[in-house]
């Protein structure tokens, strides 16, 4: 099914089509036994990043691709559309924005290059922890300055792939709550190493979900952290991680675009094909109508996606964009998702119809990386202007 497209460069379009000639190479079964059995989708995660599409954003002078937001975007989007699970490996394009627009020379020269060549991985991002949740300002893992390192101890919830990651960005606290002027202050930014760190203190307990999400909790217990880890100014990290989530926001919600294009693509076949009472089911409005609704807010949300992209490129403001973007779009994803099984019938609950796993992937976006509702939040007091209601 072709489906209008955005105005993009002919790179991004090259783009797009080689991602989907990739996720040729892993169909549905591939994603089907991942989800049985909890596995990560290894072989997968290291062919994108052979093929250089988990550095897109990378500059070219450290090995990568030195593509904008955009390029990573149409990566995304297609290894939803095809079926697959971008949440595998998408945290290193996302995480990679504040060591690119606050990590020293150093920092970059160290590990970007090895980053793009695939021989480390960026995946895991420590930020959430069980007594805080979205209340990011609130969080209790402490770093203490030990003459050339940081003593790290707390604990930290929802960390995606920390067993399958080198590397991980962390936020911790560095100055008491109690002693900050500004709530957003006393917070830091780390590379943590956590191959070193797992021999030093950390650990990782695995965390089963509905969906196969190689989520983890993550303990550290006094883990030394080279003082040379720290990203930018020792205090100033909370700013430093807000660039990063609005790429966050904006990434996922390409997800959810792809998402909503498989569930539409699956059930506009499905519907053309099956014959119940002597006709397509699709002939019926009933089938019908919910497609095209889902079909119009997903074309709405891609808009959007599009716009806040194209902010934060410019290194603009971004913050309502970004939020309403992934509002929008985990939106669409959903209502494409609820169309596709009432489409499918009973059908829709068989493992190898794929739409059960991927109705249970898309759900998590209505949560995750941040509440529809905290978004609702946010726009109704830095828009609207209404009273702070948390």
């Amino acid at each position: 099914m072709q489906f209008k497209t955005i105005n993009e460069t002919d790179e991004i379009l090259r783009i797009r089509d080689s991602v989907r000639k990739l996720c040729e190479k892993y169909p549905a079964e591939y994603w089907r036994r991942l989800d049985r059995e909890e596995a990560y989708p290894s072989e997968f995660v290291r062919e994108l990043s052979q093929a250089g599409y988990l550095s897109i954003l990378i500059p070219e002078e450290y090995g990568g691709a030195g593509m904008p937001l955009s390029g990573a975007l149409a990566v995304l989007e297609e290894v939803q559309r095809a079926g697959g699970n971008g949440a595998a490996c998408h945290a290193q394009m996302y995480i990679m924005t504040a060591l690119l627009r606050h990590g020293s020379e150093k920092q970059k020269s160290d590990y970007l290059p090895k980053i793009a060549s695939g021989e480390l991985r960026l995946q895991a991002f420590g930020v959430t922890e069980p007594t805080s949740g979205t209340d990011t300002l609130s969080l209790k893992t402490f770093a203490r300055r030990d003459g050339d390192s940081y003593i790290v101890s707390g604990q930290k919830v929802w960390t995606s792939r920390a067993e399958h990651s080198d590397l991980m960005l962390l936020l911790a606290r560095t100055t008491p709550k109690e002693n900050v002027r500004k709530r957003t202050e006393g917070l830091s930014v780390f590379i943590v190493d956590m191959r070193a760190a797992l021999k030093g203190g950390m650990t990782i307990k695995p965390i089963r979900t509905m969906m196969n999400h190689s989520t983890t909790e993550v303990f550290f217990d006094n883990v030394r952290v080279p003082a040379e880890n720290l990203i930018g100014e020792e205090g100033k990290g909370f700013s430093y991680i807000l660039s990063g989530m609005n790429a966050e926001r904006i990434l996922i919600a390409a997800e959810c675009i792809g998402d909503a294009k498989w569930f539409l693509e699956k059930a506009s076949a499905y519907a053309r094909e099956r014959v119940v009472f002597g006709r397509p089911i699709g002939q019926n409005q009933g089938i019908q109508f919910p497609l095209s609704r889902a079909y119009a807010h997903m074309r709405v949300a891609e808009l959007m996606v599009h716009q806040a992209a194209a902010l934060f490129e410019s290194r603009a403001d971004c913050g309502e964009e970004a939020n309403i973007a992934k509002l929008l779009a985990a939106e669409a994803s959903w209502m494409a998702a609820e169309a596709c099984i009432q489409t499918h019938g009973g059908f829709a609950f068989a493992e190898e119809y794929d739409i059960e796993r991927k109705f249970r992937e898309t759900r998590l976006y209505q949560v995750a990386p941040i509440s529809s509702n905290l978004i609702l939040s946010y726009l109704a007091e830095h828009v609207l202007g209404l009273p702070r209601s948390y």
